[in-house]
């Protein structure tokens, strides 16, 4: 079955699509990589949708036009992944849509909103669509993230030792294969982006089109200041258990000027240093209670030297290396993560560990929208897979960029 996988993550900086071909193989489920397209959203929307995210208020006819442009947005990639990466002949399309609002209270999450609109796909593409995916795990009591959880614990089974999968975007997510008792944990670790982002846009004049510390040039030329250091690891979501999760509704602009709040005007390089040490550090206080013999990380954060250089200098001696190094291309690796998930959801099999989201039972995630005429999607799978492998045959490209 060929699969792709809508995904935007919480840096809201463009729509990536990877369309996979995936093969059940006796119980290991076998992920062909076909390619990844990456197209960003246009700058009126980018910047309407940065407008209303938390803490900003926001109007229900603001979403609603977010919802629509939005999911045209992904139809015109998805539409465009179909013909570039499967000649026209995709099977399903999973998308995660852009998370806007994750309302967790007291440890506990009560809902969640991912926006974009699966009819557009479906109306472009003529396929289906599975979308919705976080909802349902939160529905059973769950967390609703990280839901590549289920996709890390298939792909990292059979590695020696306690491998440990980290995701580096907006949010920092981690997987731990054995969380100790024998069952696998993920959790977000913090901010990875999030407020580096922040930092950069508001020296840019705090407008809402998409900033960042490009290769981390500006890291590299500032110093850590301490003080601040101290004061943002005194945060206290770094000390609450797994399963746990956060996201922009915490780690935001107005976070970061709360921060800053008492020490002065300080050089833009020197709070985006701080902030990059703050990621590495926290990334590695997360997995090191669990004895980790290696991080395998991805996401766009895995593009930034200096971050990088700074997580295997707090990670000690646990190798650090990234998802490419195993086959899967560490840019896509979250939108490849969706094509499992719906094709899991077209199978009628679950698409969360409990362990991982804190739900009550494993959930066929999602809602299915139909393509064209009919809805006629595969026989469900009696028994799941325990294992992902990804074929060293695949092609990885092509990579279309922005």
């Amino acid at each position: 079955m060929r699969v792709i996988g809508l995904m935007s993550g919480t840096s809201h900086d463009a729509i990536d699509a990877a369309a996979a071909d995936l093969t059940l193989d006796g119980d290991t489920l076998v992920l062909t990589p076909l390619g990844l397209i990456s197209a960003g959203y246009d700058d009126g929307l980018r910047a309407a949708l940065a407008e209303a995210l938390p803490p900003a208020g926001t109007t229900l006819a603001a979403v609603c036009r977010l919802d629509t442009r939005i999911g045209q947005a992904f139809a015109d990639a998805a539409v465009r992944a179909d013909r570039e990466l499967c000649g026209g002949r995709a099977d399903l399309i999973a998308s995660h849509g852009q998370t806007v609002y994750h309302w967790a209270e007291d440890g506990r999450v009560l809902g969640t909103l991912q926006i974009g609109e699966p009819a557009w796909i479906a109306e472009a593409t003529g396929r289906a669509v599975v979308s919705g995916f976080r909802t349902r795990d939160v529905a059973a009591g769950g967390q609703g993230a990280p839901l590549v959880s289920l996709v890390d614990v298939l792909w990292l089974r059979g590695r020696p030792g306690v491998p440990v999968a980290l995701n580096l975007g907006g949010i920092a997510n981690v997987t731990v294969a054995d969380g100790g008792s024998g069952e696998p944990l993920a959790f977000d670790t913090g901010p990875a982006n999030a407020l580096i982002d922040a930092a950069v846009a508001e020296s840019a004049g705090g407008g809402a089109a998409y900033s960042m510390d490009v290769d981390g040039a500006l890291a590299a030329r500032g110093s850590v200041h301490r003080p601040l250091l101290r004061r943002l690891l005194d945060e206290p979501y770094y000390a609450k258990p797994a399963p746990k999760t956060t996201g922009k509704e915490v780690f935001h602009l107005p976070y970061l000027r709360a921060a800053l709040a008492g020490f002065g005007p300080l050089p833009t390089e020197d709070v985006v240093a701080t902030l990059t040490r703050l990621t590495a550090r926290t990334v590695a206080d997360a997995v090191r209670p669990f004895g980790a013999t290696e991080v395998i990380a991805s996401g766009g954060g895995t593009r930034n030297p200096v971050l990088m250089a700074l997580l295997r200098e707090e990670l000690g001696g646990v190798p650090l290396r990234t998802s490419d190094e195993l086959g899967l291309p560490s840019a896509a690796k979250e939108a490849y993560a969706f094509a499992v998930l719906g094709w899991l959801t077209a199978h009628g099999l679950p698409g969360t560990v409990p362990s991982c989201t804190g739900a009550r039972r494993p959930g066929v995630l999602g809602s299915v929208t139909p393509g064209g005429p009919g809805l006629r999607l595969p026989e469900p799978v009696a028994t799941a897979p325990t294992r992902l492998t990804v074929s060293a045959t695949g092609n990885t490209g092509p990579f279309t960029g922005r």
